[in-house]
């Protein structure tokens, strides 16, 4: 009942959430957003120029040409300043097979098909459909 009379005589109320913190606005979440990718930006550049990164490639050291032999193992012809090198690539270890005295020719480049050489795919569909006795 002391209740009641309060809020009949005026009494001045508390508002329910008053005291929580206002949600942010559209500004806030931009400057958020671009906080964000300012901070993945900056690690990247720090990660490039930490000595040891993964992400340079080292310098006189080149892949010629890769062939899997096995589940895990592969054979990789290797240039380091000029000299290569037939290496025997395991899950165990790397092993050196062989130093090529005269390097690989390099790969000739992919090319596209001759498309205007391919049979027409409707008479070759005819030709396999067609029932012959």
């Amino acid at each position: 009942m002391n209740a009641g009379l309060l809020i009949a005589a005026g009494a001045s109320t508390v508002k329910v959430g008053q005291h929580a913190a206002a949600a942010p606005g559209m500004f806030g979440a931009v400057l958020a957003l671009l906080g964000v990718l300012a901070l993945i930006v900056g690690l990247g550049w720090l990660l490039k120029r930490m000595p040891g990164s993964g992400f340079r490639p080292a310098e006189g050291l080149r892949v010629v040409a890769s062939l899997t032999v096995g589940a895990k193992e592969r054979v990789v012809v290797v240039e380091v300043n000029g000299t290569q090198l037939l290496l025997g690539v395991t899950a165990g270890g790397i092993n050196t097979l062989h130093q090529l005295p005269d390097p690989l020719p390099p790969p000739a480049p992919a090319g596209l098909p001759d498309f205007k050489q391919l049979p027409n795919f409707a008479q070759l569909l005819q030709q396999r459909l067609r029932k012959e006795p």
